[in-house]
């Protein structure tokens, strides 16, 4: 009987040890369990924010893709992008690049613009829009630049002898012949003769310009050429109008430009500016200084005052 309790006594004390070997295995298989969830709780986080830094960063981009828009491409098929800062009904058009890689300083300076609006959108009124398109002749200025961005400096350029074939498209048409006043199909430039095209708006690049313009009906027009250091005034076959006179003494003054007057330091047909003015716009050209400067605060000056100008 003895024996025979021993006996019990014993298989109870194994199955209990059984048994509290397999509570314990079983707990801290549980602890482990739970310390891994707890670091994937933990990485959780981080991932959250690594999405959220990255929905940022996209909306950013996005933000800044939704104020450009192709209005047009070149012969070769480049993009003609406008770029769009404001929402207020008093458009304002600056245009740049018409004459491609001969004059890429305009280039910079619409970029340097675009730069500008975009770190300081407060400097643009709530009744004013402003629409910059930094290169018109985009193929122009990729013969001479290899890009139509901004991702070149002046050093990068060569000699102004060597950027004159950039003034032209790829048609080989001087864009600022081939608008429709006065148009020719053959026109000057200095004492060259240069082309107008076929015939007025032949060309993709002045098409997409003109299109833009009649759609949009901008308020006034500053359009950036190289080099004379001066404002001109625009007319197509009648007087210059009150509007462009008064556009170009503001900007003249306050960048330090001479006021020109119109331009006629030689008969030129087909000019961009002149033709804005048939539309009825108030449009200027600006002349810089030389080929390869962008003159940042003097134009800086012209636009926040054009800007100022047309506030309310």
């Amino acid at each position: 009987m003895k024996n025979t309790k021993s006996i019990i006594t014993i298989i109870v004390l194994l199955l209990v040890g059984v048994g509290a070997y397999y509570l314990f295995s079983d707990s801290s298989e549980f602890v482990a369990s739970d310390d891994s969830d707890q670091e994937m709780a933990t990485d959780t986080p981080a991932t959250s924010t690594d999405e959220s830094a990255t929905t940022t960063e996209t909306d950013e981009e996005a933000t800044t893709a939704s104020n450009q828009t192709v209005i047009g491409t070149s012969v070769d098929g480049r993009d003609i992008t406008a770029y769009q800062f404001g929402d207020g009904e008093t458009e304002l058009l600056f245009v740049g690049g018409i004459h491609g890689g001969y004059e890429f300083n305009t280039t910079l300076l619409s970029y340097d613009i675009i730069d500008y609006l975009q770190s300081n959108p407060s400097v643009v009124p709530s009744n004013v829009s402003v629409t910059v398109i930094p290169v018109l002749n985009p193929d122009g200025l990729y013969r001479i630049a290899g890009t139509t961005g901004d991702d070149f400096t002046a050093a990068d350029m060569p000699s102004l002898s060597e950027t004159i074939p950039g003034r032209f498209n790829a048609n080989n048409v001087d864009l600022n012949r081939n608008f429709d006043c006065n148009w020719q199909s053959q026109s000057s430039w200095q004492t060259r003769t240069v082309s107008g095209g076929e015939d007025p708006f032949s060309e993709p690049e002045s098409q997409a310009i003109r299109d833009y313009v009649r759609a949009n009906n901008p308020d006034a027009a500053v359009v950036f050429y190289s080099a004379a250091g001066g404002v001109y005034s625009s007319s197509c076959d009648g007087p210059v109008s009150t509007q462009s006179i008064e556009l170009m003494n503001l900007y003249a003054s306050a960048s330090g430009y001479a006021a020109e007057g119109e331009f006629t330091a030689y008969p030129i047909n087909g000019d961009m500016v002149n033709w804005m003015a048939g539309e009825d716009i108030p449009a200027i050209s600006v002349l810089l200084t030389n080929h390869q400067d962008v003159e940042w605060s003097r134009n800086q000056a012209g636009l926040e005052a054009v800007l100022d100008f047309y506030a309310n």
